[in-house]
């Protein structure tokens, strides 16, 4: 089970954040009155989705022993009157066309993939 932190001071809007033993700052853009000082928390959301697609197909291409030399796993969030998504765009060496169509389907059902497009419950307390 995975359990994180983030704690805010007067700092605008250095966010400092630990999760698994890691330590990470988020912040906002100089547009939005942050100091740049790490990614902003969309930022964040993207590298979690990548990290998870990228392990999760170089496991699934081990498991295979298919000859994966890389993968890069593109992603954009988007916002607009259609809502909000987010485009996701692979970039696989060393494999064929079949394989990479497999590696292309096993992505939609990663499991930060899933979480996002199923939603989640977020229930908030104060301590």
């Amino acid at each position: 089970m995975a359990h994180g932190t983030a704690r805010i001071g007067k700092d605008h809007y250095r966010t400092d954040i630990s999760v698994g033993g890691h330590a990470i700052v988020a912040d906002e853009g100089t547009g939005l009155g942050g100091q740049n000082l790490g990614p902003a928390p969309y930022d964040l959301l993207l590298a979690s989705l990548g990290a998870c697609t990228a392990i999760t197909l170089r496991m699934y291409a081990d498991r295979k022993e298919w000859p994966l030399e890389s993968l890069e796993v593109a992603l954009r969030f988007r916002a607009g009157s259609e809502g909000q998504r987010i485009d996701r765009t692979l970039t696989v060496v060393g494999l064929d066309d079949e394989q990479r169509a497999r590696l292309a389907d096993i992505a939609e059902r990663t499991p930060v993939t899933l979480t996002l497009k199923n939603g989640l419950t977020i229930d908030t307390k104060l301590a």
